[in-house]
């Protein structure tokens, strides 16, 4: 089965075609990054716009990579929450053109399950059940990965999602955007003991995370930095606050690989490429006996191949959607019975 994935959920515009669930034939993604850059952040009718103008040559481009004609897709998949409103539209009102005009099924995924699944279009994915956390510019998300479909929410954000602190941060200190990887380099030249900022742990065992308190600290010390030298470097300031945010996202998955007993741990989203994050799950993972694993980075980051991978699982259940279906800015995992499981 030949699905074509669509994902517009926020600033990248892509599209990808899968065999099977499994094998990538293509992945093209359009970044909005330097329409974005000056603004220091996603600029959500920018996005918007910018998305009419290139989904249908980023659809061509998948196609003509992947040696294609559109009669030979057996399937469309395309992303409805969660995310920005006005990008999602567009991507989901593309596909359903798209469907009506060629007569092909297609299905609303969940971003959310997508980046879950984006480990199986590697060579070796984790068996079921596996412990999967889900951490970008938009969600940190823990789950328990039953199987296909089956997802069990362990912990979430009760605030900023990581990548946003990222993002946040580095405006604070005019770092330019995206934040992930200049403060992932600069902080190779920090010294990450610097300076002590909070980890919010909350109470015992809580496997939910929180954020804001300590973008909160960093800016009140970024503040006092700048009017007393103390010798420490805008490195330092970046070294601490990445590991302050790291520790948290480790010792909380660890503590939920603990908690369901499994043996594979899976990271997915644009943060997962931060290269200190994955040595501290390698270390991490190395003491306790586990596995851990993540997609490539094309993989990581939103894509259209980890939406295609969603949609030829519910395709292949027989889930089709109907044509009156919505897109929805907030798509809990734990809400995936949708309309997208019936035809009009």
């Amino acid at each position: 089965m030949y699905v074509l994935g669509i994902d517009t959920s926020c600033d990248d515009t892509s599209a990808a075609i899968v065999k099977d669930g499994r094998q990538a034939l293509c992945s093209v993604v359009h970044s909005q990054i330097k329409l974005h850059h000056p603004h220091g952040g996603v600029v959500p009718e920018l996005a918007s716009r910018e998305h009419i103008r290139n989904i249908l040559p980023v659809v061509q481009q998948s196609l003509k990579k992947a040696n294609m004609d559109l009669n030979e897709i057996n399937g469309l998949a395309v992303t409805v929450g969660p995310g920005l409103i006005g990008s999602l539209l567009v991507g989901l009102y593309y596909t359903k053109a798209l469907s009506y005009a060629a007569g092909i099924p297609y299905v609303g995924v969940n971003h959310l399950e997508g980046h879950i699944l984006s480990i199986f279009l590697e060579d070796s994915p984790p068996p079921f059940p596996f412990v999967c956390l889900t951490v970008s510019g938009g969600h940190t998300n823990l789950y328990h990965v039953l199987d296909f479909g089956q997802y069990r929410p362990l912990g979430r954000t009760l605030d900023d999602a990581a990548g946003e602190a990222f993002d946040k941060v580095a405006k604070l200190l005019g770092l330019g955007y995206p934040g992930g990887p200049v403060i992932d380099e600069m902080a190779k030249k920090g010294d990450p003991t610097k300076i002590s900022f909070p980890r919010a742990y909350m109470s015992k065992n809580s496997l939910d995370f929180s954020f804001s308190g300590l973008k909160t600290a960093v800016a009140l010390f970024v503040k006092k930095w700048r009017s007393q030298d103390k010798g420490i470097t805008i490195n330092d300031i970046v070294a601490s606050f990445q590991e302050s945010v790291i520790d948290v996202l480790v010792g909380k998955t660890m503590l939920a690989q603990e908690m369901t007993g499994c043996s594979h741990v899976c990271i997915a989203g644009g943060v997962a490429c931060n290269s200190r994050l994955r040595q501290r799950f390698l270390e991490a993972a190395q003491q306790r006996g586990v596995t851990v694993m993540w997609p490539r980075p094309q993989y990581c980051t939103d894509n259209g191949a980890m939406i295609a991978v969603a949609g030829y699982h519910m395709l292949k259940k027989g889930q089709v959607a109907g044509y009156t279906i919505d897109v929805r800015s907030r798509f809990p995992i734990d809400e995936l019975q949708s309309p997208s499981t019936s035809r009009d």
